[in-house]
C-alpha cells in the first residue's frame, strides 16, 4: 500500500545564511554568498577560478567531544542541520531511537581535507621511510573521510537505529537521499526519514572542475557576479559548501501527533543517461522529468515553479532549458538558486528543496541572481528576473550529476 509522505521540518547551512530568516533575507535582497577562494598551495600554483560559495560566519556547534572526534567539517554541517530538524520536528526521543526513524544522507567523497592530510602523511612517511609518521594515520581519519561519514555521524549522535542510506552520486546526492527517504516512508519501510547532504570547503574540489574548464574565471575580481545561471555571460560553475536536511514522515502519523506539516512530497524519479559520464544528455533528462510527473500523478501544467539545477555551465544550462521546454513548455516559472551561493555539491538538492519550501511558505518567487541577459539558447522557458509575489502550490526540484544521474522531486503545498 502506498502512503502519503510529508515534510515536517527543514534546516540549511548555506553561503547565504544559516536558518530560515537569514536565508529569506538573502533571497529577498539579492545577497550573494560567493567570496574569494582562500589562498593555499593549489590556488597559487594551479587553479584559475578564484571564487567559492563560502560559509564564512560562526556556527555554535554544541557537540560533546565523544561525537566531535569522528567529525570533519562536512559531518559538522550534517549533524548541525540534523539536530535542528529533529528539534523542529518535535519527534519524541523514544521514537528517534526506536528503529522507526531512518537516515538518508551523503556527501560527494567524505572529507577531502582529511583525505589530503592522510595522503600527505602516507607519502611523506613513505619517502622518508618514517614508520612513526605512518602509524599516526588512524581509524578516526578513516571515519572522517569515508563517503558515509555524514550519515553515520548523525546516527551516532542521535542514537538513530533505523535504516541508513548514504548516496554518493555527486550533485544528485541529497536529492537522491530525499527521494529514497520518500520511497522508504511511502512503501512502509520506515515511519520517518531524516534526509539530506553536506559538503565542506576544499580547493581540491575546485581544482577538479577547474581542470575540466567548468569553473567560472571571468569574475574573479567580482565574486558576487558569478555564477550566472542561464545568462549570456555565464562562464562556469562556482564550487560551494554547506548542508541541508529535511524530515519526512508518513502523513497520518504526522497529522495524528500534531506535527507542523510544511509540504507533501508527491513524486520522485531518478534515472541514468546510459552514456557519457560527464556531458548532460537531453533525452535522459527529459525522460526523468516525465517520470517524475508520472510518479506524482500530475500534469506538466500543474507545476508552478521549477528549481533548476542550472550550474551556469555553457552546455548544461542550454540542455536543461531544452528539457524543461520539452516537458513543461513555457508554463512554470524557472529559477536557478545557485546564482546566490554557487554549487553546494552533495548538499545542493536538499538546500534547493529547502529554499523552494521557504518561497512556497512565504508566497513569492526569488529571481535567478545574476541573470541579467538571458542567453537566447535558454530563452524558451519562463525565467525569473525580479521578485514575483504570488502563491506557489507545486514545485519541481531538478538535479543532475556526473555519471549521467538525473533526479526530480515534486513538492506540493498542503492546503
Amino acid at each position: 500500500m502506498e502512503r502519503r509522505v510529508v515534510i515536517t521540518a527543514c534546516s540549511a547551512i548555506t553561503p547565504i545564511g544559516h536558518g530560515r530568516d537569514r536565508i529569506l533575507e538573502s533571497l529577498l535582497k539579492g545577497i550573494s554568498g560567493v567570496k574569494p577562494l582562500k589562498e593555499d598551495e593549489l590556488l597559487s600554483r594551479f587553479i584559475h577560478s578564484k571564487v567559492y560559495g563560502t560559509v564564512d560566519y560562526p556556527i555554535d556547534y554544541d557537540f560533546k567531544r565523544q561525537f566531535r572526534k569522528t567529525m570533519a567539517p562536512c559531518a559538522y554541517y550534517a549533524c548541525q542541520v540534523a539536530k535542528e530538524v529533529l528539534e523542529q520536528s518535535g519527534l519524541p526521543q523514544d521514537f528517534i531511537t526506536s528503529g522507526k526513524l531512518g537516515v538518508a544522507f551523503g556527501s560527494i567523497h567524505g572529507s577531502p581535507l582529511t583525505q589530503r592530510d592522510i595522503y600527505r602523511t602516507f607519502f611523506g612517511a613513505l619517502a622518508d621511510k618514517d614508520d612513526k609518521a605512518y602509524k599516526t594515520i588512524g581509524a578516526v581519519d578513516y571515519l572522517k573521510s569515508m563517503v558515509h561519514t555524514t550519515a553515520v555521524n548523525i546516527t551516532k549522535m542521535f542514537g538513530i537505529t533505523g535504516r541508513v542510506i548514504s548516496s554518493g552520486t555527486a550533485c544528485t546526492t541529497s536529492s537522491q537521499s530525499i527521494g529514497y527517504g520518500y520511497e522508504s516512508v511511502k512503501f512502509g519501510m520506515q515511519e520517518a526519514m531524516l534526509c539530506g547532504g553536506a559538503d565542506e570547503y576544499d580547493t581540491i574540489t575546485v581544482a577538479v572542475f577547474d581542470n575540466l574548464l567548468a569553473c567560472s574565471t571571468a569574475f574573479n575580481d567580482e565574486p558576487h557576479r558569478t555564477p550566472r545561471p542561464f545568462d549570456k555571460l555565464r562562464d562556469g560553475l562556482v564550487v560551494a559548501e554547506g548542508g541541508g536536511a529535511v524530515m519526512l514522515e508518513e502523513y497520518e502519523f504526522a497529522k495524528k501527533r500534531g506535527a507542523n506539516i510544511i509540504a507533501e512530497v508527491i513524486g520522485f524519479a531518478c534515472n541514468n543517461n546510459g552514456g557519457d559520464l560527464i556531458l548532460p544528455n537531453l533525452q535522459g533528462i527529459t525522460n526523468t522529468l516525465k517520470l517524475g510527473l508520472e510518479n506524482a500523478k500530475i500534469n506538466p501544467e500543474d507545476v508552478d515553479l521549477i528549481s533548476a539545477h542550472a550550474t551556469a555551465t555553457k552546455m548544461g544550462d542550454i540542455i536543461e532549458a531544452q528539457a524543461i521546454a520539452n516537458v513543461f513548455g513555457n508554463n512554470p516559472y524557472v529559477v536557478g538558486l545557485k546564482g546566490y551561493m554557487g554549487h553546494t555539491m552533495a548538499a545542493c538538492g536538499s538546500i534547493e528543496t529547502i529554499l523552494s519550501l521557504y518561497m512556497m511558505q512565504e508566497g513569492f518567487i526569488a529571481p535567478t541572481l545574476n541573470l541579467e541577459e538571458v542567453d537566447e539558447r535558454c530563452a524558451m522557458i519562463k525565467h525569473v528576473q525580479k521578485i514575483i509575489q504570488q502563491p506557489v502550490k507545486t514545485i519541481a526540484v531538478q538535479n543532475f550529476a556526473f555519471g549521467g544521474v538525473n533526479t526530480i522531486l515534486l513538492l506540493r503545498k498542503i492546503s
